[in-house]
């Protein structure tokens, strides 16, 4: 460029001095270049230069290789008074050989000149290969892009030229006025240029050629002067400090962009622009990843979607670079322990408040208040230890946590574990190979970014995190390397070209899109973000890394790498969405065929649908309880709960008290035998019939089929609904105290009003009898074995134990024969004749056998002979209104089984009263919140409503959904464009 203007210049001076632009003489001296006054006008004496010129005529050197160029004669100079003489002959020959040696003098000696100058200012030359950085890389390239040799053509000739040009004096002030425009590599460029001037002009015979002004005198001595590598370093220092001038200017930019969204955001949120308000990209974006989340890929449709998957070794700063992009400590800290436990997926987003919210929940936290953040990082640290399960460490749940606030990058990110290489004492056996699964699992996506975290004040060998990315990503497409506690490592590493090669991605077997360093604090986990920030642009400053080029400016500083994660988060996200897009259209269209074949008559109805059906037909079927008639749940209680104490009355009341001598007696042991029944077991005998009555017809109403409108899918969930609210429900506490005092007066009450009671009582106690007989008959048959008719038909034999049985009941029934008026029990004696009596038969038999089989003979015997009382008592109606006087007839078994059966009636009747009006509609109280519980229970709809239907019905409706959703999101994202 300097050379353009100096050859230039001389074109011009000479144009200008030659031409008749109203100037007939020379021009000023003044007005012409300084180079130019040197070479064309030696009649105008410099400040330290008095040499006479040569008598030459020279080329003159420019680079405009177009422009027509004349050779111009030096006059001569004469110095003093010379006499003239008249020896002209020999005069003009002596000058005409003095020309011929002069010229060719000139020429070995200008030749020579030049070319051991040429080789002076060569060696005195830095080497300027070190110094192409300084150079920006397009002035490299610009003979790729630009035609030279049409912008030469292009120029005007030298007339025309010196028309349209101003004086160059003025325009070399104006070039002074500029320079602190330009970089600080100006003056090294300025000098380079000036030094190629030079030489270019040394090229040329003669003296003259090299002759340069004042100036450029004084510049060669201060070069000489000054050593390369001062030069160097007073060039790196200006340079730094030039960056760092416009890195504040930036900061200061930025931040009052930041104040000035903050209050467009501010008013926004006051309604002023409300019309115009939407849903922010990124929120959009995380509600699709928040979806996908919870879809079941059973289709082979996976999650590609792009994400920023955090990973690193445990303790390697993951966190801490996290909150650094967010600007808030809003994670759980702890010092040499894992403290993520579960993956956590942070949406950064624009907003006018710095806040963050949970997905599931509305309280919002202040992060500008340090209370907030406490609460903030309690609540992740609750929410992770609920999320790990029993015998685990790790979850693969994952928390979804949104941060705004005014500056911050729009992007998604995972935090998972930290990778680990040894299982503690404290953690499961599989905790290692959990989180690489989980790793895995989120760096196999193909469109997420993988932020690789790398402690720099660690060996780099001590590494598990690097190998495992280079698995995932073996080209480094979509992988960004961050080396963090880099002032750690400047202080403690012995070679810092170990830094410098981990920053070239040369130490480590991985490849990325990019590499930075990081300072993310000292450590103390309550330093704010801000003393952080300064800390670390305060570090870089003062780096020896950086002054030394080991880290160039823009791999250096969270803020930098959180720019350069966002930019490479949305050109996955632009590159990506609308291919995941088409591709859940197919599945849509695949999932919607299917249902039509197989349920073409079937809406398409998800499990919160189904549970919303399911939840009706239940609460139906509970309020039909109400609607059971009073008669048929006494006859169904009344029947229960006879069955339950029908033992006890027969076997505890009725027989010892029958095998008294006179009726005062039997009365006298019935009552006392009632009394101590009813204080401590009828009560709560009744109200376990009740509950348990309860229970079955409410089971009878959920489990029965309706017909064609029954739904197997609800099968699992109504059982369950069934037994968790059957689990709840809790009889009145008070209900047996009630029951017991009206269960007491029914059986104090002996008094039969009419003939029919008197009948339904003998009635009763005949169906009895007859059930007790029958079953004693199934007894014996059981102890002696077939008798002879289904021996000879059946083919079937008795065992050796039943032939001895039946040789026993043999002998006893004639003891029984001889003595009709015989005890229910046997004396020792009887039994020992029995025993005798077989034994003379050869048949050995065990006192206690004999005993056995005596009580099941006497009660068949008692039984026959109290139906046989009961037949005679038919028409005792008449005696027992006259209490039985002047009469053998005694029925006082009548009167009890009537007062059992009036108490059976009484209990019957109030334990009805208190299910209609009291215990069913606590039931149904139960119900509805065992449903309320299950619908909030996500886990338990899935287990509860599984099937392939439901299934299907599910995935169609998410990736309905799901596509809408990235529809709607990748018009927004077009409209942003």
């Amino acid at each position: 460029m300097w050379r353009t203007r100096a050859a230039a210049a001389c074109v011009i001076c000479r144009s200008l001095a030659n031409s008749s632009y109203g100037i007939k003489r020379k021009s000023p001296l003044q007005n012409l270049h300084l180079i130019s006054r040197s070479i064309h006008h030696p009649y105008y004496p410099s400040s330290k230069f008095q040499r006479p010129p040569l008598r030459i005529s020279i080329q003159l050197f420019s680079s405009l290789n177009r422009l027509p160029l004349r050779k111009i004669k030096l006059l001569n100079v004469k110095y003093g008074y010379q006499f003239h003489r008249n020896f002209w002959l020999a005069r003009l020959a002596s000058r005409l050989l003095k020309l011929r040696y002069l010229i060719l003098g000139s020429a070995v000696g200008g030749g020579y000149t030049a070319k051991k100058t040429y080789d002076q200012w060569k060696d005195m030359m830095p080497d300027l290969d070190e110094y192409k950085w300084i150079v920006p890389d397009f002035i490299w390239e610009l003979d790729e892009h630009i035609d030279f040799e049409k912008l030469i053509k292009a120029i005007p000739d030298a007339d025309e030229l010196a028309k349209l040009l101003p004086d160059f004096d003025k325009i070399g002030e104006s070039f002074t006025s500029l320079k602190g425009f330009f970089s600080p590599g100006y003056n090294l460029v300025s000098e380079v240029i000036g030094a190629s001037d030079l030489l270019l002009l040394l090229g040329s015979p003669g003296e003259t050629a090299f002759r340069a002004t004042d100036q450029g005198y004084d510049n060669d001595k201060q070069y000489k002067k000054v050593s390369d590598k001062e030069k160097v370093d007073q060039l790196q220092e200006e340079l730094l400090r030039t960056q760092l001038k416009y890195q504040r200017m930036l900061e200061r930019l930025e931040k009052e962009n930041k104040e000035l969204r903050k209050l467009v955001l501010q008013r926004d949120d006051k309604g002023i622009h409300q019309s115009k308000l939407k849903k922010s990209l990124i929120d959009m974006y995380s509600e699709v990843l928040d979806i996908l989340s919870d879809y079941d890929a059973s289709y082979n449709t996976q999650d590609h979607l792009p994400r920023v998957v955090v990973v690193g070794d445990q303790s390697a700063g993951k966190t801490s670079v996290l909150e650094m992009i967010a600007q808030a400590r809003i994670f759980p800290r702890g010092s040499g322990e894992m403290m993520t436990r579960s993956p956590v997926k942070v949406t950064l987003s624009e907003g006018p408040h710095h806040v963050a919210l949970f997905k599931d929940s509305s309280r919002e936290f202040d992060l500008t208040k340090e209370e907030d953040l406490a609460a903030l990082r309690y609540e992740i640290e609750i929410r992770m230890r609920n999320s790990v399960k029993e015998g685990c460490t790790v979850s693969t749940e994952t928390i979804s946590l949104s941060v705004k606030g005014p500056g911050l990058q729009r992007m998604v990110l995972v935090d998972l574990p930290g990778v680990i290489s040894t299982v503690t004492s404290g953690m499961a056996p599989d905790t290692k190979e959990t989180i690489f699964s989980i790793s895995k699992a989120y760096m196999q996506n193909p469109n997420a970014i993988i932020l690789c975290i790398q402690d720099g004040s660690v060996d780099a060998e001590r590494s598990i995190v690097t190998d495992l990315v280079s698995q995932m990503d073996p080209q480094g497409k979509r992988t960004i390397f961050v080396l963090t506690k880099v002032d750690l490592a400047e202080k403690n590493v012995a070679s810092p070209s170990r830094i410098q090669q981990i920053i070239e991605g040369k130490l480590f077997p991985m490849k990325a899109l990019g590499y930075f360093a990081v300072v993310t604090g000292k450590g103390n986990s309550s330093e704010s973000i801000e003393s952080i920030k300064e800390y670390e642009e305060e570090f870089f400053q003062n780096s020896k890394l950086l002054k030394t080029c080991m880290l160039k400016a823009h791999q250096v500083t969270t803020k930098n790498l959180s720019l350069a994660v966002s930019d490479c988060f949305w050109k996955m996200v632009r590159e990506s969405v609308e291919q995941q897009a088409d591709a859940f259209k197919a599945t849509r269209f695949n999932l919607e065929t299917e249902w039509k074949n197989n349920y073409p008559r079937l809406r398409e109805l998800d499990r919160n649908e189904l549970f919303e059906k399911a939840k009706n037909e239940i609460l139906d079927e509970v309020i039909s309880l109400t609607q059971v008639t009073p008669k048929h749940w006494e006859e169904i209680l009344q029947k229960t709960l006879w069955e339950r104490v029908s033992t006890h009355v027969i076997e505890n009341i009725y027989l010892p008290a029958a095998q008294t001598m006179n009726s005062g007696t039997f009365n006298t042991t019935v009552d006392i035998k009632l009394k101590q029944w009813t204080d401590k077991q009828l009560p709560n005998k009744a109200v376990e019939v009740a509950w348990e009555t309860l229970q079955e017809e409410f089971s009878r109403f959920m489990t029965e089929q309706k017909g064609k409108e029954h739904d197997d899918i609800f099968d699992k969930l109504k059982q369950a609904v069934k037994e968790e609210s059957i689990k709840r429900h809790k009889w009145n506490e008070r209900a047996e105290d009630s029951l017991r005092v009206i269960q007491h007066n029914a059986l104090e009450d002996r008094s039969i009003s009419d003939k029919q009671q008197w009948d339904a009582a003998i009635h009763f106690m005949e169906e009895t009898l007859q059930s007790r007989l029958k079953d004693t008959e199934s007894v014996i048959e059981d102890m002696v074995g077939p008798d002879w008719k289904k021996r000879w038909l059946y083919w079937i034999g008795r065992t050796k134990e039943q032939n001895i049985r039946n040789e026993t009941k043999n002998e006893l029934e004639k003891l029984i024969k001889c003595n009709e008026e015989h005890a229910a029990y046997l004396a020792n004696d009887e039994v020992t004749t029995v025993r005798k009596n077989l034994e003379a038969r050869g048949i050995t038999v065990d006192p206690c056998l004999i005993k056995d089989t005596w009580h099941q003979i006497y009660r068949r015997y008692f039984l026959k002979t109290a139906l046989n009382h009961c037949n005679l008592c038919r028409r005792g109606f008449y005696y027992y209104q006259r209490h039985f006087v002047d009469s053998e007839l005694e029925c006082n078994d009548i009167v009890l089984f009537w007062r059992i059966q009036r108490m059976l009636a009484i209990t019957a009747n109030t334990l009805r009263q208190q299910l209609t009006n009291t215990e069913v509609r606590r039931l149904e109280k139960n119900v509805k919140e065992v449903l309320e519980d299950f619908a909030e229970d996500n886990e338990k709809k899935v287990k509860l409503l599984t099937g392939k239907r439901v299934q299907l019905a599910e995935d169609l409706k998410k990736v309905r959904e799901i596509q809408e959703k990235l529809e709607a999101f990748i018009e927004a994202l077009h409209q942003e464009k």
